[in-house]
């Protein structure tokens, strides 16, 4: 079977190499694609006419899974799914992976899935919707207790609010490319982030509706899923293991959120009845709303958990697999993946049994950092550095390199000595700020980690920072 999977990260690279292993696979087309996906064996880059939201590149994909006789379509990153594109696909009677555009709202519409949740009983944190500044910067004042001349000027009030009253979420209704969420911990924060997104327009449309929702603290966790689910017919959704992405760009939990700094599967702390919890009031609820709405839904979708008193909170739904989460939990599948993207599309996912690997693996990412002039990820970043690879040392470590923002360097910059090429691997230049993630499996966390971080050390560019607590 020929497979085309679109998106150019690192969880396509992973979807691609996990393809790529299997036996009735012919061949693997990435459209983009990155240099990593270009280096592995059956995989091909496809050049796309524009970003793969775009209608011109909608229809170019559609044209080319007919010509290539593409047996399956994963369809990566959430742009092209809230576009529509597995609308035009099943129009024309091509197989792919993912949910239509009106299934896609659980994603693309922050309000939308916070009203799916609440009609059908999802356990989440309390919300209000806004679509009028003032309203929600009243709303965002009686939070805090602060004076309205307090909120106006962005003055902060006479005590520290952050030490007396939680966080206040602030998040933009539609995609924001990772960018709509402000955890608000004083006033001017949630001032700030109010004027940012409803009036300053920094975020177009997708800021013009805003909620104003109930911070859930705890512990984090992500469950990755597939689903089958048709008009008509019972549903099912299968979790995979659980995992668990690590935001903030500094050790500790610290500094800006990012799209993830790394991630390990499975969550050690993730037990038995939580599992029980999150299935009776999370998943099960998801599948009842989806069968009732009457959603088309054959893909995966991304439950992005709080754990709070031993109970599941959901924060968000994402309807694809979660980026880096992906890179971890993947390599412990022992199961197709192409089997399973088959199972979803017929309605036999209920079927379909998975087999995982026992241990663990540990995924850190590495990101463009500071360097003179350019704040470093999330910030502005440089980029067509050198990605150094001692591809040996790596292997040695088990270590597998899921790249992200990593480029074929063009033929002017490549110098095998100094880019480590080895096994016909072209050479790669940093062309993003989450450059790359190695993931590694060990018996048990601790050695998965271990093996993660010295397979991390074989990888070196101008600038290179990572996280090193990813897993502790």
């Amino acid at each position: 079977m020929t497979v085309l999977v679109v998106g150019s990260g690192g969880r396509e690279h992973a979807i691609a190499w996990k393809l790529s292993q299997e036996k009735n696979i012919e061949k693997v087309f990435v459209a983009p694609g990155n240099g990593g996906t270009a280096g592995e064996s059956k995989c091909e880059n496809v050049p796309l006419p524009g970003d793969a939201a775009g209608g011109e590149a909608r229809r170019f994909l559609a044209d080319f899974a007919r010509k290539v006789k593409a047996g399956l379509t994963i369809v990566g990153p959430e742009a092209p799914l809230a576009c529509g594109i597995v609308d035009l696909f099943r129009k024309e009677g091509l197989e792919v992976i993912g949910p239509d555009k009106a299934a896609a709202r659980l994603e693309t519409s922050k309000s939308y899935a916070k009203s799916f949740m609440e009609q059908y009983g999802v356990r989440t944190g309390r919300y209000r919707l806004f679509t009028e500044y003032e309203r929600a910067l009243h709303y965002a004042k009686q939070h805090f207790k602060v004076s309205s001349h307090d909120a106006e000027t962005h003055d902060a009030p006479a005590k520290n609010a952050s030490e007396i009253i939680p966080p206040l979420v602030v998040k933009a209704d539609g995609l924001a490319a990772g960018k709509g969420v402000t955890v608000a911990v004083s006033p001017e924060e949630a001032v700030g982030a109010l004027s940012s997104f409803m009036k300053e327009g920094s975020l177009g449309e997708a800021g013009k509706t805003v909620l104003l929702e109930e911070y859930v603290g705890g512990r984090e966790v992500s469950v990755l899923a597939a689903v089958s689910v048709s008009p008509g017919k019972p549903g099912v959704i299968l979790p995979f293991l659980s995992a668990r992405d690590h935001k903030r760009r500094f050790d500790g939990g610290k500094g800006p959120n990012t799209g993830g700094m790394g991630a390990i599967a499975p969550v050690p702390d993730f037990s038995l009845s939580l599992e029980q919890d999150f299935n009776a009031r999370i998943l099960r609820p998801t599948l009842k709303g989806m069968e009732q709405e009457g959603m088309d839904y054959r893909g995966f979708i991304f439950f992005g958990l709080m754990i709070r008193n031993d109970r599941c909170f959901l924060l968000e739904y994402n309807v694809r697999l979660g980026d880096p989460e992906t890179q971890a939990v993947l390599p412990l599948m022992e199961s197709n993946l192409g089997d399973l993207c088959l199972a979803m599309l017929e309605n036999r996912l209920g079927d379909f049994q998975p087999a995982w690997k026992d241990g663990a693996v540990c995924a850190p990412v590495a990101v463009a950092g500071e360097l003179p002039g350019f704040a470093g990820y999330p910030g502005a970043y440089r980029k067509g550095d050198p990605i150094k690879v001692d591809w040996e040392k790596l292997a040695g470590t088990g270590g597998i390199l899921f790249a992200a923002g990593a480029a074929n360097a063009p033929d002017a910059a490549r110098d095998p000595a100094d880019a480590g090429m080895a096994d016909g691997r072209a050479a790669l230049v940093t062309s993003g700020g989450r450059v790359l993630a190695v993931s590694a499996w060990g018996a048990d966390a601790a050695e998965a980690r271990e093996r993660a971080y010295k397979g991390l050390s074989a990888v070196s560019f101008e600038g290179m920072a990572y996280r090193a607590d990813i897993g502790v």
